[in-house]
Order: C-alpha cells, then sequence, then structure tokens
C-alpha cells in the first residue's frame, strides 16, 4: 500500500518501522515541528523525524495540517491510506478524505475510556486494571471512530508510564500491518464505540506533578508511577543548602505500614524511604536528585539520607 505516516514521539518509531519493513510504500512522513531539546534548548527534530530521515523517507513537518497549500499537498500524494500514531494535531475532513482507503489511528487504550492526549499516563494513573492498543478509523471527532482491530494489555503492579508505554509500542506495531492488509482485502469490521464509558485523559500538565502526600497511599502510588520517567511527580526534602527538588520513579504501596508514629503526611518513617501519606504509606523505590541521575532507593540514601523524621514538601 502507498501510505503516508503521521506521528512524532518515541512511541511511533517502532511502528513506522514495522510498516516498512511489511513492505508498505511510505509516501511520506509528517511529524510535528522541530522543537528546543535539552539543556540547551537547540531545535532538534522529533525522533518520528530523526528515524524517517536515517531511512531516506520524505519528511513534512507542518505547523498546521488545517492551511490550504498542506491540504492540497497530502491530497497530491494519491494515497491508499494513511496512517496515524501519536501525531499531535487534529486532522480537518478535507485530509481525511483524501486518502483511498481513508485515514486510521493506533490509540493507546481501551476505546471509548481515554480518548485524548495522555491515555498511558490516565491508566495508571486512575488504577485500571488493564489497557490496550486499538486500530480505529478515524473521524472529526476527537477518537470517536470505530475499531477495527485491538489488544488488551495487563497493568501490572509496578508498572510505570514507562514501562507500559513499551509494552503499547510493540503490540501496537504488531497490529498495524495486520489490520492494514484486512483493510487491503476488505476484510476488516469496523464496529462503533460504545456510548457509554467514555473517559478523556486530558494532557499532562506541570502543575500536576508535584505530590500531595495527604492523598492516600495508593493514590500517590499511582500519581508516582504515572508519571514516570516524564515530567515525574516530584517533591522537595530539605538540605543543608535549602530544599531540593526530588522526582520519585517508582513507587509501591506498603502493607500494613503504621504511620500513627510518624506524624502528619509527608513525613520520613524510616530511613530507607518509606513515606507518611493521608492513608497508609508508600515506599519509594526509586528517585531523582535534580541535576542527578534516577537512582534505586538504596543507592539514593546513600548519597542523600532522608532519615525518619524527615519532612518532604
Amino acid at each position: 500500500m502507498r501510505l503516508a505516516f503521521l506521528g512524532t514521539p518515541e512511541f511511533s518509531v517502532a511502528c513506522l518501522a514495522e510498516l516498512v519493513a511489511a513492505g508498505h510504500e511510505i509516501a511520506c512522513v509528517y511529524s510535528q515541528p522541530p522543537a528546543p531539546r535539552g539543556r540547551g534548548q537547540d531545535l532538534k527534530p522529533s525522533p518520528v523525524h530523526a528515524f524517517a530521515q536515517s531511512l531516506g523517507l520524505p519528511v513534512r513537518t507542518p505547523a498546521s495540517m488545517k492551511t490550504p497549500e498542506e491540504i492540497e499537498a497530502f491530497r497530491a500524494l494519491d494515497l491508499d491510506a494513511a496512517v496515524v500514531v501519536a501525531f499531535g494535531q487534529i486532522l480537518v475532513r478535507d485530509v481525511l478524505e483524501a486518502p483511498r482507503l481513508g485515514c486510521f489511528n493506533l490509540h493507546a487504550s481501551l476505546l471509548p475510556r481515554w480518548r485524548g492526549a495522555a491515555p498511558i499516563q490516565r491508566a495508571i494513573m486512575a488504577g485500571d486494571a488493564v489497557t490496550g492498543v486499538q486500530v480505529m478509523r478515524m473521524s472529526e471527532g476527537l477518537d470517536e471512530g470505530p475499531v477495527l482491530m485491538g489488544e488488551q494489555v495487563r497493568i501490572d503492579a509496578l508498572e510505570t508510564a514507562g514501562t507500559l508505554h513499551d509494552k503499547l509500542a510493540a503490540v501496537g506495531s504488531r497490529l498495524l500491518p495486520i489490520a492494514l492488509a484486512a483493510i487491503e482485502r476488505g476484510g476488516a469490521r469496523e464496529v462503533a464505540q460504545a456510548e457509554e464509558g467514555v473517559t478523556y485523559a486530558k494532557k499532562i500538565k506541570a502543575a500536576e506533578a508535584r505530590i500531595d502526600w495527604t492523598r492516600p497511599a495508593a493514590e500517590v502510588d499511582r500519581h508516582i508511577r504515572g508519571l514516570s520517567p516524564f515530567p515525574g511527580a516530584w517533591f522537595e526534602a530539605p538540605s543543608d543548602k535549602g530544599p531540593v527538588r526530588v522526582k520519585a520513579l517508582l513507587s509501591r504501596v506498603e502493607d500494613g505500614a503504621d504511620i500513627e508514629e510518624g506524624g502528619v503526611p509527608g513525613h520520613a518513617l524510616d530511613d530507607a524511604l518509606l513515606i507518611a501519606c493521608g492513608d497508609g504509606a508508600v515506599r519509594l523505590l526509586k528517585a531523582q536528585r535534580e541535576g542527578k541521575g534516577a537512582q534505586d532507593a538504596e543507592v539514593f540514601v546513600r548519597g542523600f539520607p532522608l532519615t525518619a523524621g524527615t519532612v518532604l514538601a
């Protein structure tokens, strides 16, 4: 099939690689424009952009797919289909209707649950036991199109957004060529999404990353794992030089933790990162001080002790 591929983050790279390996002709790759990254804030291409360039594929990075010029350029590709994987822009009807067979999206949730920008993070933060990936025909509504194919993935007790991302990317990249083959031979069955159970995965905002220790331990734990590794749930710890920001990157709820003698939420209950919450306590298993790399808990406390009684903010 002659395809356009629209994607931006690392999640999308494996999908593009599998489509190339399956023998599809990639007429053009679309990705978000280069953005400031790293300490120097130099403009750098997205992961999909960089990968496509390494394969010698043509790349376009429009700030908007809604302009007449971009719509006409897309039409001129004379596509059989377009595949969208976390592109980051809403496509208008003229774009959706341009390919012969239509536009298809790989979405990282079990629709209609977690439509929107951050389905992986929100599934963990909500305490979902399972999630998945689904291939759907795109419509003008936000992730509202009929579903053609999907696969469930379990969310484990110590799952982070990072580990779940990798699982879903692997499953999705395997699923896409199968779905496209079914579409090409006319054997794909499209099932409308349920009208009940719709939830929206709002984009993660920096303001929600700070840990609120007054929340129940189960919620704090899900918050930490759902925001790991990026942007990273964080707290402030005291030091001789003033408050130090620390990212909590992995945690678990400590069964039977007694916080009665430990004081208010945010108090360290021992010397090994057991932290009191509004109800129960969490054990931090991996943390990262500002300016340092991520460390397992036992290594972290050797370099930056948070002894029993320390108050975290």
